[in-house]
C-alpha cells in the first residue's frame, strides 16, 4: 500500500518534525538497550541505525527498497534486507534483540509478525518496541476508530487504533514493567517470551 510511510523524502520531513517535538528522546531510549545481534525491524530510512550502541551487530529490514536506500546513507556498513515482518528471511534464534520503532501499526498481520519475531529471537532475547497505540480514553479511542480508514489509506497502512501491547502479550511475550514508558498514545517497552507469572 502506498502512503506517506512509503515516500522516503516526505517521511523524513515528518519524522524530523516528530523527533524535534520529543520523539527523538523516545527513539534513543528504544535503541539504547539493544544488545548483541540486533534486528532493526521495519528500519525505514534508518533513523534507529545512527543511534545503535557500539558493538551491536545490526541488520536492518524493511519492505521498501527506496526507504533502505535512504538508510544506507545513515549506516553504510549495516546489512540491509528487503522483507516483510510476517515472513522474516532469517534462521530461528538468530538475534539477541529485535527493535521495532513505529512498525506494528502498519504490519498487515500483527499476530503473524509477532510469531516471526519470537522465532528469530534467541532464548532470553528481547523485543524492544516504540509504538503509538489505541488511546485508553474511550472517546479518543472512538475518534481513532472513526479516522482509521482514511488514516490507514493516507499513511500507507498505519492503524492508529491498534492495541499493540495487548497483541504482544497475546503472542506470548511478557512486557517488562521496568523501563516501560507511556505518554498519551505513545508506548515504549521491552518484552521477552513468557507469560507474566500468576
Amino acid at each position: 500500500m502506498r502512503g506517506i510511510e512509503q515516500i522516503p523524502w516526505l517521511y523524513e520531513i515528518l519524522c524530523s518534525l516528530s523527533e524535534w517535538g520529543g520523539l527523538a528522546k523516545w527513539r534513543r531510549l528504544l535503541v539504547a538497550g539493544a544488545d548483541g545481534a540486533v534486528l532493526d525491524l521495519g528500519s525505514g530510512t534508518g533513523r534507529n541505525l545512527s543511534l545503535r550502541p557500539l558493538g551491536a551487530q545490526t541488520v536492518a529490514l524493511d519492505a521498501s527498497l527506496e526507504a533502505l536506500k535512504w538508510a544506507r546513507r545513515r549506516a553504510p556498513a549495516v546489512p540491509l534486507v528487503v522483507g516483510r515482518v510476517e515472513e522474516l528471511p532469517f534462521r530461528a534464534a538468530t538475534f539477541d534483540t529485535v527493535l521495532s520503532g513505529l512498525v506494528f501499526c502498519s504490519v498487515d498481520d500483527p499476530r503473524r509478525g509477532l510469531e516471526e519475531v519470537k522465532r528469530v529471537l534467541r532464548p532470553a532475547g528481547e523485543l524492544r518496541m516504540l509504538e503509538h497505540v489505541r488511546s485508553p480514553i474511550p472517546w479518543r479511542a472512538r475518534m481513532q476508530d472513526v479516522i482509521q480508514p482514511v488514516w490507514t489509506w493516507a499513511a500507507g497502512g498505519c492503524h492508529p487504533n491498534r492495541d499493540t501491547e495487548g497483541a504482544v502479550e497475546a503472542a506470548g511475550f511478557r512486557i517488562e514493567r521496568q523501563g516501560r514508558r507511556a505518554k498519551g498514545t505513545n508506548r515504549l517497552f521491552a518484552a521477552r517470551e513468557g507469560r507474566v507469572p500468576s
